[in-house]
């Protein structure tokens, strides 16, 4: 890893499991980070926390990205600050055991994990573009090997499962990667998707009853550290030899292959069907 003094890092979901880990390690590599989340207590002590350890005090930005004029109110007031941008890691996430729908209608893993990230994205690219070079990184997982992309029914609505929804978002978070990827080529901003591997986190504490305090005891007993699963994201916003890698996938550090359709046809649906979900012409 190299230091990353003087470049700006926003982390989504930054105040548990994860994404804090991977704001704590940016930060500790010299990186002025900015930590967004829906808690503002949460935001609070996560900063706290970064303060003591490196000295520097984190901006932060609250948002649900369950709604989609979140996502744009946290784009507006980062684009505020005019302050360039050179790492997006695209890490919150949640799952569902029964299905939902965020405020826009929206089947909400879907939603929350894949469709607020390509929002958020697609808002912040020009700057990212104007802060010289800069990466992406989207936060996937090996569970999106077991599922298929069926692009009429991207939203579950017969057969919903919870581990189905969870690895149909992050298989689209690959076609994102792959798709992003190309429309970047010859820019200075690079795009790349990671599996964190298991991690213990707070995902799945959204849903009630008994199922949320077992899956937090089974993600504690078995489960890696949040530290140790933060080291793949790291490695991707920080090596120096991947500064001219895009639309790869990565895990423990690797390279891997993802099993994506090897038609780029796919991906580029995909992206015209979220810009419609958005409420914009494709293209």
């Amino acid at each position: 890893m190299t230091d990353l003094t003087g470049r700006t890092c926003l982390v989504t979901g930054a105040t548990s499991g994860h994404g804090r880990a991977v704001a704590q390690g940016l930060a500790r590599l010299g990186a002025n980070v900015v930590l967004h989340g829906r808690s503002e207590e949460r935001l609070f002590e996560t900063r706290a926390e970064i303060e003591t350890l490196t000295g520097r005090l984190p901006e932060i930005l609250i948002a649900d990205l369950a709604s989609r004029k979140d996502v744009d109110l946290m784009a507006d007031t980062f684009l505020s600050w005019d302050r360039p941008l050179h790492v997006l890691v695209n890490n919150a996430g949640l799952v569902c055991r029964k299905r939902q729908e965020t405020a826009d209608g929206i089947e909400m893993t879907f939603g929350v994990n894949y469709l607020a990230h390509f929002q958020l994205t697609r808002r912040l690219l020009d700057r990212m573009a104007e802060s010289g070079r800069a990466r992406i990184i989207n936060v996937s997982s090996d569970t999106h090997r077991t599922v298929t992309l069926d692009l009429d029914d991207l939203e579950l609505r017969s057969g919903y499962g919870v581990m189905r929804a969870y690895g149909l978002s992050k298989l689209c978070i690959v076609h994102f990667t792959l798709e992003l990827a190309r429309r970047l080529e010859g820019s200075l901003v690079t795009a790349n998707a990671c599996d964190p591997g298991p991690v213990t986190s707070n995902i799945g504490q959204n849903n009630p009853g008994i199922a949320r305090s077992i899956l937090k005891v089974v993600m504690k007993l078995t489960f890696p550290s949040a530290e140790k699963a933060a080291r793949t994201a790291l490695h991707l916003a920080s090596s120096p030899d991947l500064e001219n890698v895009s639309g790869r996938y990565f895990k423990s550090c690797k390279e891997r292959t993802p099993r994506v359709s090897k038609d780029p046809a796919v991906s580029r649906r995909l992206w015209d069907i979220s810009l419609g979900m958005l409420g914009e012409a494709g293209g």
